[in-house]
């Protein structure tokens, strides 16, 4: 494909309307997490920005991003690495293998330095010199490091990329590390963590870059604003039974099977930032804390090595109050009761006035 193919060159070169075009750049926007104000810097950039090339690397991991990726809905994996980008090397999704396909991949790197993704996906072990995991005959930190030099902006895809990933727990044999561990501050890079990430925030990263020519706005740990500003805990549908009190106290309860709030058996939402509370999975189809589960915290840093699952996380406040979660469920208790004999007391009150007004009317009758 040209590399100087726009997004608007490609709907003209398929006989695509105008109209549709427009509509898409709309759909982007929203994906994006962009104000509607944004459109017209999403038009001008779809109809002159050529299409980025990126080159996907794997390194000491499961797969389980490239997983995710290919199952985003909105957009369309299909439709990123057809449309919006280049995808000129992927291991894992290229149909091309071999020595052939590691020759392509050193032409990309010099006739485009300086202007190609680098989306990395996996950990970097650093112990005997990088031979637990090798790519094309190479160790990964020597195919990682080749290929950032001429790399413009870095993708850290999921925790193992982004932390270290379940590789790093203790005791970590194979000592890996993150990519930013290895490559340091020199060159953009945004991490999108998450075991594995949500599939919408992958591609809408990408897209981001491939747009505007410049990572989204980041959070103080590396992440895009837009995906991971906000807690799960705040986003979260069970969020007024943790403000009411109202907690599973086993995965098998009355609590538990009235959707209450899974905080009490380990659900890390609290302190976890990602977008699982309101994109969630599968086109919006469901989360773990919907399926049952509380959130582990996976796109969090050490979540591997961060006590328990099962256990509490300690003391999370209630707002508006001064109690924690174990007193919550008593005042929220005093407060119904209250209100049972506030009310009883109130129909007491509202009988007897009734009666004596009938009582009144009788007498003025007779």
């Amino acid at each position: 494909m040209d590399k100087k193919d726009s997004l608007w060159d490609l709907f003209q070169q398929k006989n695509l309307s105008r109209r549709t075009f427009l509509k898409t750049c709309v759909a982007i926007t929203g994906i994006l997490g962009l104000s509607p104000a944004m459109v017209p810097e999403v038009v001008a950039a779809a109809e002159k920005k050529p299409l980025v090339p990126v080159i996907w690397l794997h390194g000491h991991e499961c797969t389980g991003c490239d997983e995710a990726f290919i199952r985003s809905q909105s957009p369309l994996a299909s439709d990123v690495v057809l449309n919006m980008i280049s995808l000129e090397y992927s291991d894992t999704l290229a149909a091309a293998a071999g020595e052939p396909f590691e020759h392509h991949l050193a032409d990309i790197m010099t006739k485009y330095a300086g202007k190609y993704i680098l989306a990395v996906e996996g950990a970097v072990p650093l112990a005997d010199e990088g031979i637990h995991c090798m790519v094309g005959g190479k160790t990964f930190i020597t195919a990682l490091k080749e290929a950032a030099k001429g790399a413009a902006a870095i993708i850290e895809y999921g925790s193992c990329a982004a932390w270290g990933g379940i590789q790093a727990a203790k005791p970590n044999p194979t000592k890996s590390v993150s990519i930013s561990d290895v490559l340091g501050s020199s060159i953009p890079i945004v991490k999108v963590p998450g075991c594995p990430p949500i599939p919408e925030v992958m591609t809408g990263v990408v897209m981001h870059y491939a747009l505007f020519g410049q990572l989204p706005p980041l959070d103080s740990k590396g992440r895009p604003k837009q995906f991971y500003g906000n807690r799960i805990h705040d986003t979260c549908y069970r969020r007024p039974f943790f403000d009411s009190g109202m907690f599973v106290e086993k995965f098998d309860d009355a609590g538990s099977k009235a959707g209450w709030c899974l905080y009490k058996v380990g659900c890390r939402g609290p302190e976890t930032y990602n977008s699982c509370g309101n994109m969630r999975w599968w086109n919006g189809l469901s989360y773990p804390i919907q399926s049952g589960h509380g959130c582990i915290a996976c796109s969090s840093n050490n979540f591997w090595d961060n006590g328990p699952f099962y256990e509490r996380l300690p003391n999370i406040p209630v707002p508006n109050t001064i109690a924690n979660a174990d007193k919550v469920g008593m005042v929220a208790a005093g407060v119904a009761a209250a209100g049972v004999v506030a009310h009883g007391l109130l129909s007491a009150v509202q009988k007897r006035s009734s009666h004596s007004d009938d009582s009144e009317t009788r007498r003025t009758q007779a």
